[in-house]
């Protein structure tokens, strides 16, 4: 069981990452190399969250190990000190020890990787991937320019650490000093983005889950955001047309031997169906192109064109999903609302779900379960729960505030990992340190996922994220992770740096290297500005930034504000309007349906005898024809009638032939028809009307 349990994390963590990933991305769209590049690292970040509680239970086994082999001399009567013999073996391996040596080629490998994704690779593929080059090479030269600026401030930084070291006369620089130099200044910028994001979630999600218990709050918010997600979809789908006014018009401009031509053809292909058949209709590609006459546009501003089609088909294409999923959020919160004060305890909807669901699911989530799951358990589950985070939020703050104290040990998490130490319960340690790094991991990330940057960074469910966000998360899981972890450590008091003991470290922070090389952040830094999340939680708790966002134009659900509740009128009309929509669609299909059910029978009846009386009339006018017409008389065949009717309406009959032929299989075109013959297949008076 020694590597077991790695294993089985390493395993666990990846179809995790993959499971998040399938959500906000598409794979069948987007390219390879971003999913790649982003699914890995997501998938290092988690693998570091959940390994690390396994290094603590392993180092605070080896601490137990050296204590035992290692036993201070004791004094005798005279003076002297003596060796005593080594104490009794009390330390118990833990289930999921690893062995030595593995741990740190483990982290180093996951840290260093993951540096290198999120410094170098990960920008330089947002660049290529939002480039509107027409070629790879085009698309490179874009992104190493855009990225110079980028590439250049964070070797200004670093430059000015290592002035400071190499002045400092009581530092000699050698290359662990470096190294260790490069780490602190990423775990700098790192930990400054880690306390703002961590004070908005630690008061945040434990208010949402408490909100989510309030039906009304929960639809006015769900019109709230109809009204702004209308506006939103209205000016993606203007800024859609106008960009398609544009290629339009470059499209008729480049004719088909024009050397640009393949560039507009690659960005037609990037344009949605419907606008790629109309412009293929309107375009009339036998004319030569002219240089004296016409102006072209150049290469660049086709670039230009491209990169800006990709942007407004994919923010169209996201508005559109959104704007079917919030209405299917409203619909059933309507019903909930509508289901509370039902007396026969059965959940109904208005409308079915358009996916089919499992049979598992039906048989077990019967409408019966699913009225006290939603009108009962839920709301009390959602209160309780908020109870259980808040708690949770609170002894984060108070150990962010109080883990540099080690005489006593106020951090509340210190004190449980100690107390679990005393009695070397390993699972009970592994679980302690599981939640809370998990916790701390949860309110991080889930801001990350919730945050929206205009338009350029938002991380939409339902495959609907571009690839420039999925990549710009890449890079925030890369930079939050090391430093969440070393924040965990210093709360846990399992660094030596915060604890003040010359104890073994866990191989995590051997990896990070000591941090005295730079005195002023491993004392100052590290250890006060973690508590301005005090601060931060206060201003959340008063939506200070949301009052803020308001004033500033920026709509944001404010119960107090006119502006929200004329947002959730506008809102609630749209919803109506939808569904007012919705269900003529469905009377409609249902009245099809009732039809084809009551005379879908007796028109086929009727039918099968049209048929068989035509059989009955072409057996007796062909009585010495020996060929089998079972091919055209079958009663029973649906295929075949709906042929001989499309035949009967196809074209008039001339009954004024003067003869009719005896076998219908003898004209060219090998149609028959009862009762009379084409006009186009008369041989007698062809040119009478002439």
């Amino acid at each position: 069981m020694s590597g077991a349990a790695l294993g089985i994390e390493i395993v666990f963590v990846f179809f995790l990452a993959l499971f998040l990933l399938h959500r906000y991305g598409d794979f069948k769209k987007q390219h390879r190399l971003v999913i790649i590049a982003t699914l890995l690292a997501w998938y290092l970040c988690f693998l570091i969250v959940f390994i690390l509680p396994l290094d603590v239970s392993t180092t605070i086994y080896n601490r137990c190990k050296l204590a035992v082999n290692s036993s201070p001399p004791e004094s005798n009567s005279n003076g002297t000190y003596t060796t005593p013999a080594p104490r009794k073996q009390k330390c118990f391996k833990p289930w999921s020890y690893i062995p030595d040596g593995i741990m740190p080629i483990f982290w180093r490998v996951v840290y260093w990787t993951s540096q290198f994704l999120t410094w170098i690779l990960l920008p330089f593929m947002q660049s290529y991937a939002r480039s509107g080059g027409f070629s790879i090479t085009g698309k490179i030269k874009t992104a190493l320019i855009e990225n110079a600026i980028y590439y250049g401030t964070y070797l200004l930084i670093f430059g000015a650490f290592l002035i400071y070291v190499a002045v400092n006369p009581h530092f000699n620089l050698q290359w662990n000093q470096l190294q260790t130099i490069g780490i602190a200044a990423a775990n700098t910028w790192g930990l400054f983005l880690l306390v703002l994001l961590l004070g908005y979630g630690l008061v945040e999600i434990p208010r949402s889950h408490w909100n989510g218990a309030k039906r009304g709050y929960l639809l006015m918010k769900t019109y709230f955001k109809a009204a702004k997600l209308m506006t939103e979809k209205a000016d993606a789908e203007e800024n859609l047309e106008d960009v398609m006014e544009e290629v339009r018009k470059v499209n008729e401009s480049i004719k088909y031997n024009h050397p640009l031509r393949k560039c507009i053809d690659t960005i037609l292909k990037k344009c949605p169906t419907e606008y790629q058949e109309r412009m293929g209709r309107n375009m009339d590609d036998y004319e030569d192109f002219d240089e004296k006459q016409n102006s072209y546009p150049s290469e660049k501003s086709l670039v230009k064109l491209h990169k800006q089609v990709i942007y407004s088909v994919q923010r169209h294409r996201r508005t559109q999903v959104q704007w079917q999923i919030l209405l299917e959020q409203a619909f059933y919160l309507e019903d909930v609302a509508k289901n509370e004060t039902s007396a026969t305890r059965q959940f109904v909807h208005t409308f079915q779900s358009q996916e089919p669901e499992n049979r598992i699911v039906q048989y077990f989530y019967t409408p019966t379960v699913e009225w006290y799951w939603e009108c009962l358990l839920r709301p009390w589950f959602c209160r309780i729960l908020a109870i259980v985070l808040a708690a949770f939020s609170i002894i984060v703050v108070w150990s962010e505030c109080t883990f540099f104290s080690t005489r006593p040990v106020l951090s509340l998490f210190a004190v449980f990992i100690q107390l679990a130490e005393r009695t070397y319960n390993y699972i009970y340690i592994e679980m302690a340190c599981f939640l809370t790094i998990f916790f701390l991991s949860i309110c991080v990330y889930s801001t990350v996922f919730r945050i929206r940057v205009f338009n350029y960074y938002y991380l939409a469910s339902h495959h609907q994220t571009d690839a420039y966000s999925l990549l710009f998360s890449g890079m925030l899981f890369c930079r939050l992770t090391p430093p969440l972890c070393l924040n965990f450590l210093g709360l846990t008091h399992m660094d030596s740096s915060i604890s003040h003991q010359n104890t073994q470290v866990t191989a995590y922070t051997s990896i990070m290297g000591s941090m005295r090389v730079l005195s002023f952040i491993a004392d100052g830094f590290y250890i006060y500005y973690p508590m301005l999340v005090v601060i931060l939680c206060i201003a959340t708790y008063f939506s200070l930034g949301t009052r803020c966002l308001n004033l500033l134009g920026f709509q944001q659900f404010m119960g107090d504000s006119e502006m929200t509740s004329d947002l959730i009128d506008e809102g609630k009309e749209l919803i109506r309007r939808e569904k007012r929509k919705r269900q003529r669609q469905e009377e409609g299909e249902n009245r099809r349906r009732e039809w084809k059910e009551r005379y879908g029978n007796r028109e086929d009846s009727t039918r099968n005898r049209n048929v068989h009386t035509d059989q009955k009339e072409s057996s007796f006018s062909e009585p010495s024809t020996n060929r089998p017409l079972s091919k055209y008389t079958r009663s029973n065949g649906k295929t075949e009638r709906d042929r001989i009717e499309l035949l009967q309406d196809a074209e008039p009959l001339d009954f004024n032939a003067d003869t009719i032929t005896d076998d219908p299989l003898e004209s060219d075109s090998g149609r028959y028809q009862p009762g009379g013959r084409y006009l186009s297949m008369s041989r007698s008076r062809i040119f009478d009307d002439v």
